[in-house]
Order: structure tokens, then sequence, then C-alpha cells
């Protein structure tokens, strides 16, 4: 076990170059397409990926050959405005980098073919804000050592059990310059750490942390191929469970490949409780996938990839270390891949933390917001673990003959955890607790009792009060790392509603509220919503309300350039073309007298209080972000 070294002098020479950064990420790989729609590239995956519609279960019948016995959604009707969809994991990763390169103005890059060597803190340094107190020494790989060798199974395809630290979607000039590089040294010190290197975490054993949990008896092979077969729902996701070869998922891709997950029951672990991998091929892997299907054939002529794993539930015993380094992903919590959660709640992992630190780098938040990622990640961890304990227990067991046989698994018992594990599966169970930026004890909950604090706010349609145009509600709510309030204005033409409105946004404009506080002393063109934007949705008529008649300024702020902004208050009513969103009766909020909502960077609900309790709308903010009076006071280090 590696522990962790007290740093307090300076680095030795003749290491290599030197560099001060504000986060340095460890490991460059990947909740769904609602968290990518809010990054801008939604559309991106949207249109690239296999859409998974249905989902049909086949199970041995009396005379033990497999047939369909239930067809449903594979999205609960209604839990979002998007349907699961599938797609390579690279060309996800593509759309991140993308991203990066184009907010950053190429200023942030992905360094590929380098190892950390070596880590340590300095202590000393800890309290200093403006400090760089991890330090961490670099290795950089030549292009043979960033590729391990294959597996020798015979396969001429690439196999998942070994990985290249390369990219060979890089372009020419990013690879000549790692092979230029190849053999260096190069001391990197940090005020943030990010590991996200997987399951068997160099950052997570740097820090003496650990994985606690249990391995399974249960082998599963992966192929990703184009099928040649008869089998009728070779497009839709299945799950099968033959009556004795084992089970089998079918997932859909894009390109015509088709995902097979297949149990491997002729492989079992050794005296340690480990398989012995490489003696896992293709050629098994398929030969098992074939019994399990049969009456039905299956071939193929192209495998994109394949690989093989033994399902394990474990979750790491610390997320963070100091609250400089954090880990994320599989380096904290590791399952079965069958029910897409690896990258989804990996990536919710970081979503959660990004922008926390960048606030704080920022000198926006107070560092102590970063404290709330290890207590809302790890619940999540838990209940993942949780979760597919049970589903691949049911989904990895012998069907049962019938209902005498109790070492059988109950059909009907796996068909109500599958429909069960989609709220799970899909994000958007998550629950955060209370904690300075979840708000749940100092929140009104009856007034918006569709929107639970701490958890991520749903979206119906709504309409731009300037134009009609029809908008999803949390297509406003971009992830950019700002805060919202929301304002539900209810009835504005009602002259007490009108009044409490008016004397909300006298508050919210004020020298001392959160909202002026936050801006105060940059440059004047730092816009007014730069740190927390301020929407407002009213459910009176559209049609009897004009915007700068009946909304204070501080709503609709202007710009002495492109003048009024006309993309802040929307109305719940009746479009064109579309319907209405409903969207009071949806969030369960009073139409008459609304109330106001807190949404923090992540979209989920953080507060909820009367449009009367500006002062405790103004104590949230103050519990999580630096206003003036601290924003004055001078920083150490």
């Amino acid at each position: 076990m590696a522990a962790i070294t007290n740093s307090h002098g300076p680095v030795p020479n003749g290491v290599g170059p030197e560099s001060n950064i504000d986060v340095l990420i460890i490991g460059a790989g990947p909740a769904g397409l609602e968290i990518f729609d809010s990054l801008g590239f939604g559309d991106r995956a949207w249109k690239e990926a296999n859409h998974m519609i249905e989902i049909c279960m086949w199970n041995p019948g009396q005379d033990g050959v497999i047939r369909r016995s239930d067809r449903i959604p594979d999205t609960i009707v209604g839990l979002s405005r998007f349907q699961q969809i599938v797609l390579h994991q690279g060309r996800i990763e593509k759309f991140f980098l993308d991203n990066i390169k184009k907010y950053s103005k190429d200023s942030i890059k992905v360094e590929r073919g380098v190892l950390p060597a070596s880590l340590s803190i300095d202590e000393s340094k800890l309290d200093h804000e403006d400090s760089y107190p991890v330090t961490v020494e670099l290795q950089h790989l030549s292009e043979e050592e960033s590729t391990p060798k294959q597996q020798m199974s015979g396969s001429k395809v690439a196999d998942g059990l070994f990985r290249s630290t390369l990219n060979y979607e890089d372009d020419e000039h990013e690879l000549i310059q790692h092979g230029s590089r190849a053999g260096q040294r190069e001391t990197v010190h940090a005020r943030y750490v990010l590991g996200c290197d997987g399951a068997r975490s160099w950052t997570r054993g740097q820090l003496g942390f650990e994985l606690q949990g249990e391995a399974t008896d249960f082998i599963w092979g992966v192929m990703d191929i184009i099928p040649i077969t008869d089998f009728p729902d070779i497009r839709m996701r299945c799950a099968i469970h033959s009556a004795e070869h084992g089970s089998l998922m079918v997932i859909p891709r894009e390109k015509k490949l088709v995902r097979l997950y297949i149990q491997l029951k002729e492989v079992t672990p050794d005296a340690t409780g480990r398989a012995d991998r490489s003696k896992i091929t293709p050629d098994l892997i398929f030969s098992a996938a074939k019994r399990i299907l049969q009456p039905y054939k299956l071939e193929y002529e192209y495998c994109d990839w394949w690989t093989a794993y033994q399902i394990g539930q474990r979750v790491g015993t610390d997320f963070s270390s100091h609250n400089r380094i954090f880990l994320a992903g599989d380096a904290v919590h590791t399952h079965s891949p069958k029910a897409g959660q690896g990258m989804n709640v990996s990536m919710q992992d970081t979503f959660n933390l990004g922008w926390k630190i960048a606030l704080v780098l920022k000198g926006i938040a107070k560092p102590g917001i970063l404290s709330t990622y290890a207590s809302e990640r790890r619940q999540v961890a838990q209940d993942l673990i949780d979760f597919d304990h049970r589903f691949s227990r049911l989904f990895s067991g012998r069907p049962a003959k019938d209902v005498m046989d109790a070492e059988g698994v109950s059909m009907e018992e796996f068909k109500d955890a599958f429909l069960k594990g989609n709220m799970f599966a899909s994000g958007l169970s998550v629950e955060y607790g209370a904690s300075t930026l979840v708000a749940n004890n100092a929140s009104s909950q009856s007034l918006a009792t569709g929107l639970p604090v701490g958890k991520r706010f749903n979206s119906f349609k709504v309409l731009n009060q300037a134009d009609a145009r029809p908008w999803h509600f949390q297509e406003r709510l971009k992830a950019d790392g700002r805060f919202r309030v929301v304002l539900f204005a209810g009835q504005i033409l009602e002259a007490g509603q009108k009044a409490r409105v008016d004397k909300f946004c006298a508050r919210l404009d004020a020298d001392d509220s959160f909202l002026r506080q936050l801006v105060e002393g940059k440059t004047p063109e730092v816009p007014i919503d730069s740190v927390v934007e301020v929407l407002t949705i009213h459910s009176s008529r559209r049609t009897d309300i004009e915007l700068l008649r009946d909304f204070p300024e501080i709503l609709h702020p202007f710009d002495k350039s492109t003048g009024w902004d006309y993309d802040k208050i929307f109305v719940d009513d009746e479009s064109y073309h579309e319907g209405c969103g409903d969207a009071y009766k949806s969030y369960g909020v009073d139409r008459e007298r609304g109330c106001v909502v807190v949404v923090r960077p992540d979209q989920y609900v953080a507060w909820v209080g009367e449009v009367d309790d500006f002062d405790g709308l103004q104590r949230y903010f103050e519990g999580c972000l630096r206003l003036r009076r601290e924003s004055a006071a001078p920083k150490t280090g």
C-alpha cells in the first residue's frame, strides 16, 4: 500500500520541465442525453446513435426452447424527453474533446501516452487556496510502451483485456509531438487532481485507498459483431435466459453492429476466486452465444471488438483526499456493465465535481462545497452496487423450471427488477442529501411538490413570452457553470401577486443582494447573470401580457449594445402547434402564488421558497458562494 508523502522543499533538479496547473486529470475517458444536451452536443449523439425503444424478454418454455415472453418499453414512458440510445464510447469522448477545444480556445489539451510515476502532497500548503500542494511526476511513453501487446488468442481483432493509452483519432501533429517527448519526465504541481483511471486506479493506490466488495463466480464475454442470424429480435434490446446454457443480452448498436453480452458457464474461477481470462477467446465466447440462442442460427463475418470480465461489485473506501485529490468512475465503483451504468455513472460523477472545482478556482464558491462530492456520489455508488448485485444474479441465474424450483430464478422477479431498474438506470432517481448546496431543511417543499429538493430538475414545455416559441424548460438550463433562480411568478396580472413579484425584484436588484454582490467590482462588461441567471415562468395568458410593461427590468436585463433580453421570461400556456406543457401542474406549483426555486449548475434542485422569502434565498447563496464581503477579504498563500 502506497502512502502519501509530505514534500516541503523544491522538486530536485534533473527531472525535466515543471509547471503549475489548476487541475490534473489522470485518465481521460467520458447522465445521459440530458447532460449531453446541456453541454451542447446532445444532438450529435442523438443523430449518430442507435435508438432503443423496446426490450424483448426471451425465456425457455416447458419444452426448454427459448421463446419471446414479454415486450416492454426500453425507457419508462414520460420519464424524459429523450429515450435510450447506444453509441461507441470513442465517439462520445470525441464530442467531449471537441467541446474542450472549442470552449478553451485550444488552451486545454489531453496528453496521451503519459503515465504518472509518483504523487505527493505538501500538507503545509493545503489551507492556502492559491497554492499547488499536489505534485505528480509524469513519464512520457513511446508508442510501443503506450500500446500493450494483445492477448495471444489467435484473434486479429483488438480485445478489451489490454488498452492503448493512445487515441487513434488523434491528428498526425499530436502523434508526432508525442513521439518527440518519449522518455521524458515532467513534474506537475496542481491545485487539484482527479483520478479517473479505472478499476485498477494508480491514483487510488497512491492514496492508499481500496475498493471493498466481492467478486462473483459469474464470467461473461462481450462481442461487437455484425450478426448474420434468423433470430427475429436482433435489432431489439433483448434479455435472453436459456434453460441450460446461460444468459445473453442483445444491445443493437449503430452501423448494424450488435453487442452481445454472453454468460460463459464453462469458465469458472480458480481457487483464488479469479478467472484466468487469458484462456478466453472470441471462438469460446461465440460458441457460448450460439448455444444460448438455439434453435436460432447465429454467424458473423465481422467482429469489431471483444473482451471478457468477471462480475464484481465494489465501492471505494474513500472518494477524496484533503478535498484536493478526487476519484471518479471505476476508480471508486465497479460492477457489471450490462445495465449501461459504467460510463453513465462515471460521467455523472465528474459532472457533479467539475463545476464545483471550477467555481472554487474562480473564487466564486467556498472551498467547503468540495466535500459534497464524496457525500453525494458515495450514496449513488452504493445504490448502484445494491442494484447491480440483485440484477446480475437474476440475469446470470438459471431460470426456475416451476414454482417448486427453489434454486432457479423466477422470470417474473427478473422482469420486476428490470422494470424497477429502469428508473435507477436512467439516473433520474438520484437524490442528494442535505448540505450547503442542498437546502432540504430550509426549503418549503410543499410549494413545488414536483421538484423535490436534491433531485434533478424535470423538464416540461413552456413558451417564450416574447415570441411564443415552445421550449422544454431544461433546454434553458445549459451546463455553463451558472446557478439558476427560477421565479414561478404565478398570476402576474393579479394585483396582489404583482406586488409580491415587484417586491421580490426590488430586493433582487438591490446593492446588497447576492445577484449584485457576485458581480460587483468586476468590469462593466460582465453581465449581471454571469454567476446566477434568473428565469421566470408565469401562469397568466400569454396574449394578455406585455413583457416590458408587466415585468421589472431585472427579469429581462438591458444591454446598451443588444437591448432587452427576451430569452428569460416564459409562460405556462397553450402553444399553437404543440399543446400545453402544464408546467405548473407538473411541477406541483400553485398557479396563483407561484414560488422560487434554486437550481444548481448540474440541474439539481437546491432550494424552494415563497416569493416573499427573499431572505431565505439570500441565505442559501451566502452559505455556498463568496459574496462581496468575503470576496474582499485577502487570500492567503
